[in-house]
C-alpha cells in the first residue's frame, strides 16, 4: 500500500475546492438544491469516492492533515458563541428542556435497537453496542475513545467497526436532514408560518449563498471600503476570541471532565457578547448599548464560511473502504439506525417542539448530530434556512446541546448498557 500525505495547506486547498465543485452542481443540479443537500457534502462526497477508487484499485491511500479544519471548526463555534444572547436563551428555556428529552430518548434508542437486532440474528451483541449511540450521536470521537474497552469485553476489531459506523453516520446524517425538513415544511406548515417575516436575514451571508437565488446573491455584492472593514473586524474578533478559548479549554480540561475542544471558545465569545451589552457607549448624541459594537451579521457570515471550509474538509478526508468491511448484521443495524432516526425527527420530534418552522429546522439538526456531528447539523439548518428565511433559536439550542449535553448523557447511557451485557 502507497501512502499520499498532504499537509494542511493542500489539505484546505482540496477541501475548498470540493467545496466549489458542491456549490456548481448545487446550482445545476434540481435534487440537491430541492432537498437542501449542503455544499460541502455533495462535494465532498466526489473526493472521498476518488479516494476510495484509488485505494481500492490502486492500492494509494490518500493521508489529509486536519490541523487547518480544526481551525475552521472552531472559529465556526465562536461565531456560534458570539450569537448566544442570554435573553434569546432565555426564550427557548422549553425548547431545550424538550431537545434534552429527546436526545435522552434518541441515545437510548440507539442502543436498545442494535442489541435486539443482534440477539435476533444471533450475532455478537457488542456489535450492536459499537453500532450504536457510541458512533452514532458520540461520532469518531467516542466511537474511538471506547474502541479499547469493547475489545476487552470481546470485540475484536472494535475500533475498525465504530469508525465505519460513524462514517456511515456522517454521511446518512448529512443527506437526510435537509430532505426530511423540506418534506415538513412542505408538508405540515401553511405558507403563513413558513413566510413569517421572511425576509432573508443578512446573517445567512455565507457560503450557501452562491447557491442560491441570483437574486439574493446580488443583494450581497458590495466593493465598498466599510464592507470591509465591517468583514476585517468581524474577522479579528472571531480570532481573538479562539485564542482566549484556548486557555479557557485547557483550564476545563484540568477538571477531568471531558469538553469538546471548542467548548472554550464558544463560552468565551458566549462571555463577551453578554457582557460588552452591560455597557453602553455614546455616539451622534445617543446613548447606546455596547453589543452594536459586535457586527452580528458578519461574524455569522464568516462563521458559516469556516463552517464549509470545515465540512468540505471533513468530507474529503472520508475513508468509505471502512465501510467496505462491515457484515450483515452492521448494515442492517446501520441502515435501522438511519430509518429510526428519519421516524423519530418527523412523527415524534417534530409535533413536541412546537409543529412550527423552528420545530421543522430543528429536525434537520436532530439528524445530523443524532447520527454525525454537531457542525453536520448546523449545516443541515444552514441549508434549509437559507432556501426558506433565517430563523435564532435552532442556531443557539443545537450547538448547547452538542456542546453540553451530548457526550454527557450519551457516555452515561453506554455505560448503563455496558453493564448489562
Amino acid at each position: 500500500m502507497t501512502t499520499i500525505e498532504l499537509n494542511m495547506i493542500q489539505t484546505a486547498g482540496i477541501g475548498a475546492l470540493a467545496l466549489t465543485v458542491g456549490m456548481s452542481l448545487t446550482r445545476k443540479v434540481g435534487f440537491l438544491q430541492k432537498f437542501c443537500v449542503p455544499s460541502p457534502v455533495s462535494g465532498g462526497l466526489i473526493f472521498s469516492l476518488v479516494t476510495l477508487i484509488l485505494y481500492s484499485w490502486f492500492h494509494i491511500e490518500v493521508s489529509f492533515d486536519d490541523t487547518l479544519k480544526d481551525v475552521f471548526m472552531l472559529a465556526f463555534f465562536t461565531s456560534v458563541g458570539f450569537q448566544s444572547d442570554l435573553k434569546v436563551i432565555r426564550q427557548g428555556g422549553k425548547l431545550l428542556a424538550i431537545m434534552l428529552g429527546l436526545l435522552v430518548f434518541i441515545i437510548a434508542m440507539q442502543n436498545l435497537m442494535p442489541m435486539c437486532i443482534t440477539r435476533l440474528m444471533g450475532a455478537h451483541p457488542l456489535i450492536g453496542m459499537a453500532s450504536g449511540s457510541i458512533s452514532m450521536t458520540g461520532g469518531h470521537g467516542t466511537a474511538g475513545g471506547f474502541a479499547s474497552v469493547l475489545e476487552q469485553m470481546g470485540l475484536h476489531g472494535a475500533g475498525t467497526i465504530g469508525m465505519a459506523a460513524a462514517t456511515f453516520g456522517l454521511i446518512a446524517g448529512s443527506m437526510i436532514g435537509g430532505p426530511l425538513a423540506e418534506r415538513i415544511i412542505r408538508t405540515k406548515l401553511t405558507h403563513e408560518q413558513i413566510q413569517q417575516d421572511a425576509e432573508i436575514d443578512p446573517a445567512m451571508a455565507g457560503i450557501e449563498s452562491d447557491e442560491a437565488s441570483p437574486t439574493g446573491r446580488a443583494k450581497r455584492i458590495s466593493t465598498n471600503e466599510l464592507e470591509f472593514q465591517q468583514y476585517a473586524k468581524a474577522s479579528y474578533g472571531i480570532i481573538i476570541v479562539m485564542g482566549g478559548g484556548t486557555l479557557l479549554s485547557w483550564l476545563l480540561a484540568k477538571t477531568g471532565i471531558t469538553f469538546p475542544t471548542y467548548f472554550g471558545a464558544l463560552i468565551l465569545a458566549a462571555i463577551v457578547r453578554n457582557t460588552i451589552g452591560l455597557f453602553k457607549y455614546k455616539e451622534d448624541g445617543k446613548w447606546l448599548k455596547a453589543d452594536k459594537m459586535l457586527d452580528m451579521d458578519r461574524i455569522i457570515s464568516v462563521g458559516n464560511i469556516c463552517l464549509s471550509l470545515f465540512l468540505g474538509m471533513a468530507m474529503i478526508s472520508l475513508k468509505l473502504w471502512e465501510l467496505q468491511s462491515l457484515a450483515l448484521p452492521l448494515i442492517v443495524i446501520l441502515v435501522s439506525q438511519v430509518v429510526m432516526m428519519a421516524l423519530l425527527a418527523y412523527f415524534i420530534a417534530f409535533p413536541l417542539l412546537g409543529r412550527d418552522y423552528d420545530a421543522a429546522i430543528l429536525c434537520a439538526g436532530i439528524c445530523g448530530f443524532g447520527l454525525g456531528a454537531t457542525p453536520n447539523a448546523m449545516a443541515n439548518m444552514s441549508a434549509v434556512c437559507y432556501k426558506y428565511r433565517y430563523t435564532v433559536k435552532p442556531f443557539l439550542i443545537v450547538p448547547i446541546i452538542g456542546a453540553m449535553f451530548a457526550d454527557l448523557i450519551n457516555t452515561g447511557i453506554i455505560s448503563i448498557f455496558l453493564n448489562f451485557l
